[in-house]
């Protein structure tokens, strides 16, 4: 089991703001907190994939996502307040 204490120190991840969608062709769209964020295609979306399928729980999986989109350990993510 991964230490993972120290990644998530405002427990962001707890939420679960990344999900992400594999359309026919294996094409990956990553979504953070609903706004799609990021593509994948070709090799990168299967490494994902692979990476995604071994995760051990939730909270690796979006580990993997944040570090992918690049979109986390900024200080600047703000929760989804229904304000767009």
């Amino acid at each position: 089991m991964k230490v993972m204490n120290n990644i998530d120190k405002r427990n962001r991840l707890g939420d679960e703001p990344f999900q992400f969608r594999v359309t026919k062709d294996n094409t990956v769209f990553l979504d953070y907190n609903g706004r799609q964020v990021k593509i994948l295609k070709g090799t990168e979306a299967e490494k994902f994939l692979k990476r995604i399928g071994g995760a051990e729980n939730t909270t690796e999986a979006q580990l993997i996502m944040a570090k992918i989109t690049g979109n986390f350990k900024r200080g600047n993510e703000r929760k989804n307040e229904g304000t767009q």
